[in-house]
């Protein structure tokens, strides 16, 4: 599949609870260490990227963290204000339309708007160019919603090409669709844990993505996994210290889990799948963040790591 960092828009998603968090603030970590230019959005959730960085929040606004990496929470509101601008291109019209209470009112009856501007504003980032033509953004890490959202959130240019009346949004709709499906420049990344659930779900987006929003998964990210440290014979050699002999068994099972996921990951999406081994830390902060990124190296440069 090659190296993530010749793709710019990066789409990380899963099942709740997986940690795509995690691997969204290391993937948007290693892109800056690179020298790329790099934004990384969370979409209308309370923030985590920003503070498992070591930063404060960030608001609806990009804002710069450090060198190379800048963060934006987007947010329905500020996100309609920016949309309409965009496309409308005049403030006088964005105030007589937008923040006129009746219109506002009827505004959340369009069908998937709120998506719509959301995404919209993510991918208009993508779209922003430098005063030489290249792209603003080397990359752009979406910290996409969790699993079944995700599609809805994904298919809204789709949606809205099949409801609304030829014009501004329905182009705009058609852009942003063109580039999500432009595999030169979308990868998705899916965040599953080694456990059926979770990987089953992983699956079942991947097939989704591919069939509904046809966006192409680039690789996937096993977390939280368990190394093979006991063998049976491990195992037997600790029968008279029932103590040391259950936490090793129970270690022994989790990392059963782990070679079992792995395989049927590797089976059904044949992509890469690369694992991170859980991180035992009585605070999961920026230090935790780095193992994480060293664990992606591949992932990113498409080179095995040394």
């Amino acid at each position: 599949m090659g190296a993530l960092f010749d793709k710019r828009l990066w789409i990380v998603s899963g099942k709740g609870g997986v940690g795509k968090s995690t691997v969204a603030a290391a993937l948007a970590l290693r892109s800056a260490r690179a020298g790329r230019r790099t934004l990384v959005c969370e979409v209308n959730t309370q923030e985590r990227i920003s503070g498992l960085l070591g930063h404060r929040p960030v608001g609806p606004q990009v804002t710069p963290l450090e060198d190379n990496l800048w963060a934006v929470d987007v947010r329905p509101q500020e996100a309609m204000r920016e949309y309409a601008l965009m496309v409308l291109r005049f403030e006088t019209l964005y105030k007589t339309v937008f923040e006129n209470k009746v219109v506002r009112y009827f505004l959340r009856f369009i069908p998937s708007l709120q998506e719509l501007v959301l995404l919209g504003k993510i991918l208009f980032h993508a779209q922003e160019k430098r005063p030489d033509g290249q792209p603003l953004w080397d990359t752009i890490v979406m910290d996409a919603p969790a699993t079944g959202h995700a599609i809805t959130f994904l298919r809204v240019p789709q949606v809205l090409m099949q409801t609304v009346p030829p014009g501004p949004m329905s182009r705009e709709a058609l852009k942003m669709k063109d580039l999500l499906e432009d595999p030169a420049v979308t990868a998705a990344v899916l965040v599953s844990l080694p456990e059926e659930m979770p990987v089953n779900e992983t699956l079942e987006l991947h097939a989704a993505l591919r069939d509904q929003v046809r966006v192409r998964t680039h690789a996937a990210v096993l977390n939280a996994t368990f190394p093979e440290r006991f063998t049976e014979d491990d195992l037997e050699a600790l029968v008279d210290q029932p103590e040391l002999l259950r936490v090793a068994r129970a270690h022994h099972a989790r990392a059963n889990q782990t070679v079992l996921a792995q395989l049927k990951l590797e089976r059904n999406l044949h992509v890469p799948v690369h694992s991170v081994p859980r991180i035992f830390t009585p605070c999961f902060d920026r230090s935790a963040i780095e193992q994480v990124m060293t664990h992606l190296e591949p992932l990113v440069t498409g080179k095995a790591s040394p």
